[in-house]
């Protein structure tokens, strides 16, 4: 279509708010008929008709066939060129996807067309002075804590042994169970076959207490009040009839510390030295990823407070959209059903906030002060992570073999860039951490 036959009116794009700008678009109908036309001729190429040779199908026959997909197709395309060539033209950093819409024209010649969009923010960032960050130090690993690290991975191997008798704490049970809100079926609140670990917290403590006591092939119905803070709102603070029943109820049995344990975890020979060992180093990689953690925390904290910036709305849409996703799916994978169940886009609104900003600044502060990932940084991170398998080397070569691989360690690489720049101009501030709270953390 001819570029120089369409036209782009309102320089500056007029401000509709603090991120939306609006551009008025002005389309020439001759040039866009022309291309019509030849999306038409292009279709009917390949137009199979009884009656008719291959490529002989008369032009109206193939507009009624084709003519709304064609015309459809040349706008997008036209309009799309247009918003593009005038975004670039006013250097407009376009946030998303325009909305277009028609408008009325006096003029015969032209189709006339508001597309309102967001742009990014421009990010000034701010002085850092003044700040100060909490770096934990924490005692070398020891026995203790080796020791303790054993009895997770013993817990984490538990078999359990079927039981007739009464549900204790610890046990793992096998239900079904059906939710009811006055009276009717509510979504999420039934399953089949459910097992779970009493006391493990996978599951409300009222339900949890409701279930102890009870023996295999026992059923019961119980009243239950889901809690005000509940992630749903539609059952937050609602009372509601449980009907339960225990197929099974297993008793925990840990696994000996012997040569078999040590063979689960890795250990070919057995050999409990090598094992104490090989725990040793993990601990201490999973120490240091978590030490890193909390000083990222508290410089992303930082540089959100330093610099409250607008962001653009369609962004945390689409971050919500990606967080609501994987929700559903982390809670499919326990078994959940959530196909009825309704998902709440709010629930997401401020975590999705906070990444979306964070990834502007940082862009920023990476942008400006040429903190990109460098290779060797990569390199590292990937042989790192590569310790904790069995083959490391065959790791490396798998991340290395494609590199969108490498793309979540190109990430980690620029935000410990960022962090090493951010402590570099704030007071960092030593404080001895005890393992047990760093362990007991979320990293």
């Amino acid at each position: 279509m001819n570029a120089a036959m369409n036209e782009v009116s309102a320089p500056g794009a007029p401000v509709v708010s603090a991120l939306e700008r609006r551009l008025d678009l002005s389309l020439n109908i001759a040039d866009f008929e022309k291309d019509v036309d030849q999306r038409l001729k292009r279709l009917s190429k390949n137009m199979k008709m009884p009656g008719f040779r291959p490529g002989k199908v008369p032009a109206s026959i193939a507009r009624l066939q084709y003519g709304e997909r064609a015309r459809h197709d040349a706008l997008s395309e036209a309009l799309g060129q247009l918003f593009k060539t005038a975004a670039m033209a006013q250097n407009l950093r376009v946030a998303g996807t325009p909305k277009i819409e028609a408008k009325s024209s006096e003029n015969p010649t032209h189709l006339e067309f508001s597309a309102i969009f967001e742009v990014f923010p421009e990010i000034v960032l701010n002085d850092l002075a003044g700040v100060e960050i909490e770096r934990p130090i924490l005692e070398e690993v020891g026995s203790t804590e080796i020791d303790g690290t054993i009895d997770i991975l013993r817990k984490q191997r538990v078999r359990y042994e079927l039981v007739d008798r009464a549900a204790a704490k610890a046990d793992r049970v096998s239900i079904d169970f059906l939710g009811k809100r006055d009276g009717q079926p509510f979504a999420g609140g039934q399953g089949k076959d459910y097992r779970f670990v009493l006391g493990a917290g996978s599951m409300l403590s009222d339900f949890e207490s409701a279930v102890i006591g009870m023996c295999p092939g026992e059923a019961k119905t119980f009243d239950m009040t889901f809690p005000a803070e509940y992630f749903s709102q539609e059952l937050a603070g609602q009372s509601v009839t449980f009907d339960i029943s225990v197929k099974e109820v297993g008793e925990p049995v840990l696994p000996e510390v012997d040569a078999d344990f040590a063979r689960t975890l890795g250990i070919e020979d057995g050999d409990l030295v090598k094992m104490r060992a090989e725990i040793e180093d993990n601990l201490k990689r999973e120490v240091k990823k978590r030490l890193q953690a909390k000083i990222r925390g508290q410089v992303m904290d930082a540089l959100l407070q330093a610099n409250p910036i607008e962001v653009p709305r369609e962004l945390i849409h689409r971050e919500i959209d990606r967080l609501m996703q994987s929700t559903r799916q982390d809670m499919e994978q326990r078994g959940l059903q959530t196909k009825d169940l309704q998902i709440q886009p709010e629930w997401f609104a401020d975590q999705a906030r906070r990444r979306v900003s964070l990834g502007l600044i940082l862009s920023e502060i990476v942008k400006q002060h040429g903190l990109a990932a460098q290779p060797q940084q990569v390199k590292a991170m990937v042989e790192e992570a590569a310790q904790s398998y069995d083959h490391p080397q065959e790791v490396i070569r798998w991340h290395y073999a494609q590199p969108d691989r490498l793309s979540v360690f190109e990430s980690a690489a620029i935000e410990a860039n960022v962090v090493d720049w951010v402590l570099a101009r704030v007071k960092v501030v030593d404080k001895p951490l005890a393992f047990a709270e760093l362990m007991e953390q979320k990293s």
